[in-house]
């Protein structure tokens, strides 16, 4: 998996752990026991073009809903309300996706930085 060479086995199993029950997705601990919040701008911005799996520029919805299945093939689909709450979270102008510039706050939420994605 593309991810594993950014996130250690470990990262990637505690984040999965934290969020398994539906509706138990919580973003900024999500973010943080995968340890996206301590990345590089270069680190976060290959996460991000693997995120964008149709490489539109934009994370849409859709690509939110599966966010999970990136960092391990059996992991859950988000619920329709995690999902929302997400984009919602991620959506600085309205537009319905989330979008690739400034994308580096995106992931380290953890904190909390807005999730516009302005540059760090």
């Amino acid at each position: 998996m593309a991810l594993a060479g950014i996130l250690t086995d470990a990262e990637i199993a505690a984040g999965l752990q934290s969020c398994e029950a539906a509706d138990s997705f919580n973003y900024k601990t999500f973010f943080v026991k995968v340890g996206l919040n301590s990345k590089s701008k270069d680190q976060l911005a290959e996460v991000f073009g693997i995120l964008d799996q149709d490489r539109s520029g934009f994370i849409e919805e859709d690509e939110l809903k599966l966010f999970l299945k990136n960092f391990s093939a059996s992991a859950r689909a988000l619920t329709d309300a995690e999902t929302k709450a997400f984009l919602a979270a991620g959506d600085s102008d309205g537009d319905g996706k989330i979008g690739v510039d400034g994308k580096i706050p995106f992931m380290k939420w953890s904190n909390f930085l807005p999730l516009a994605f302005p540059s760090v």
